[in-house]
């Protein structure tokens, strides 16, 4: 009977745990990204990044178990590196980018959301846009990123060693401002800054003409564009699609900050073209939560004020 009783309490025990933890997100069910089968993984042993080399000495570096699926970009010139984007700041970045190159590192924001500053802090070098919005966010925050690990926005286990309750996104230190037209001398590759404002104040493309890649950060990427913060303005944001569509017939790959990395330049036309009907009338909204509405175009799709 003991024995007997002692499986019992065993069950129910097992029961009840299984019923305290949070029912798996729908999106987890997309995962792993099929798409991402198409481009060369680089084996690690880090278990939140994945990494893949997009392009020559391009690496995207993935964050697919947090909803964002945020992706950053460590690019590689023969004297210095750039890190465009640095993420949530749950993984370590910083560890990461050390086993893909000895090269020093000078860390850009394509903006300043807390999904692509996360471990900006890790980083002495970090180059900022010379606006008001950027100096506030260098300040840091914990209730943005504390709203990042809620149970429906995380896919599997947190890092080892990672707490979430002390996780914030730190402050870092802006080591020099960049304007707009201003090129970043890797060795043997230079990139072009372009200010891209609209999605935030502070939002820059980074092109590389020599090899025709242009990284867009949150302006596009192929997932739904999100056009609803406060920060966000709608007209700017149309004049800088607008300044990429120009760019266009220079550009043979599109690398975006979020859900897959690899676009072709085409879909910044259709890009400008779905805005526009969007903002003409021409696409029907669909309600997408409290003061939001979803406007969908083919493979392009926009969340913005349920007032717009």
């Amino acid at each position: 009977m003991k024995i007997l009783a002692a499986i019992l309490i065993s069950l129910v025990s097992f029961a009840s745990a299984a019923q305290a933890q949070p029912p798996q997100p729908e999106w987890c069910r997309t995962l792993p990204n099929a798409k991402y089968k198409t481009i060369h993984r680089i084996p690690l042993a880090d278990t939140w990044f994945e990494v893949y080399e997009v392009s020559h000495a391009v690496f995207a570096i993935y964050e697919p178990r947090q909803s964002e699926g945020t992706i950053g970009y460590l690019i590689l010139g023969s004297q210095r590196a750039v890190l465009f984007d640095t993420g949530m700041g749950i993984g370590d970045l910083k560890n990461l980018t050390s086993q893909l190159t000895t090269l020093p590192i000078v860390v850009l924001n394509s903006h300043t959301h807390n999904d692509h500053v996360g471990d900006n802090w890790q980083f002495s070098t970090v180059y900022s846009m010379d606006t008001d919005f950027s100096r506030q966010s260098a300040k840091g925050s914990s209730s943005d990123a504390q709203a990042e690990i809620q149970p429906s926005e995380l896919c599997g286990d947190l890092p080892t060693g990672f707490d979430p309750k002390t996780y914030a996104t730190r402050p870092w230190k802006i080591a020099k401002y960049i304007h707009d037209g201003e090129r970043i001398d890797l060795g043997g590759r230079s990139l072009q800054v372009i200010a891209t404002p609209g999605h935030t104040p502070d939002a820059i493309c980074l092109f590389d003409p020599a090899n025709g890649l242009l990284f867009t950060g949150d302006t596009y990427y192929p997932g739904t564009i999100w056009l609803y913060r406060p920060e966000t303005d709608l007209a700017v944001y149309d004049a800088s699609v607008r300044r990429l569509v120009a760019l266009a017939p220079q550009v043979k790959i599109v690398l975006g900050a979020h859900d897959f990395p690899i676009a072709s330049s085409s879909v910044l036309t259709a890009l400008l073209a779905d805005f526009e009907a969007v903002r003409a009338g021409k696409i029907a909204a669909v309600p997408a939560g409290p003061g939001k509405v979803k406007y969908k175009s083919g493979d392009i799709s926009f969340l913005m004020k349920a007032t717009q």
